[in-house]
């Protein structure tokens, strides 16, 4: 009887064991597909500004737009058009639930930063998003989303907000062609 009850003790525990490796598995998962949408958004912009680099100012974001902006509703060149699309696309507008866009990161945001020093003209693209536990918060000079993943108390990110933003960035090196 006594040889029962420990394997059933035994058993108990490694089922315990196998749901917390499910568990961690799940999260690993849920990041790791927001940082391949991420890096798809990433370079979905980075190749709109090159297509259109004699406009490539206009690509430079104020506040970063998606989850909880309002997206651009005038399209009357091509860097509004792209600025709405990508918008739209950071919200998750490619898949819908119930009225509400749910294909994409949760709580994306992107921003476009012009970081060229010294006559090159570069742009930093950068997306962030929600993630699900904390870790090292990105570095200071990533500034899209900064104070913007504020958690109810009690969660594992409300001590330290950055640690669960979560981020993607590209430069654009757009050239100088008028010299050739």
């Amino acid at each position: 009887m006594i040889e029962i009850l420990i394997t059933i003790a035994i058993v108990i525990i490694g089922l315990w064991g196998l749901m917390d490796v499910q568990a961690r598995l799940q999260v690993s998962e849920m990041e790791s597909y927001q940082r391949t949408q991420a890096l798809m958004l990433v370079n979905d912009m980075a190749s709109r500004i090159s297509s259109n680099r004699t406009s490539s100012a206009a690509y430079v974001t104020t506040t970063p737009t998606g989850f909880g902006a309002t997206c651009p509703t005038t399209a009357t060149t091509v860097a509004e058009v792209d600025e709405r699309e990508w918008c739209n696309a950071l919200q998750g507008a490619a898949e819908q639930a119930g009225g509400v866009g749910v294909g994409s990161l949760v709580g994306g945001r992107g921003c476009v930063e012009s970081v060229g020093t010294g006559g090159v003209t570069e742009y930093r693209v950068t997306v962030v998003w929600q993630g699900l536990t904390p870790i090292a918060a990105p570095p200071s000079s990533i500034a899209c989303g900064l104070n913007l993943y504020n958690l109810p108390t009690g969660s594992s990110c409300a001590s330290n907000a950055d640690a669960c933003r979560r981020y993607v960035t590209t430069l654009v090196r757009i050239a100088d062609l008028t010299d050739l």
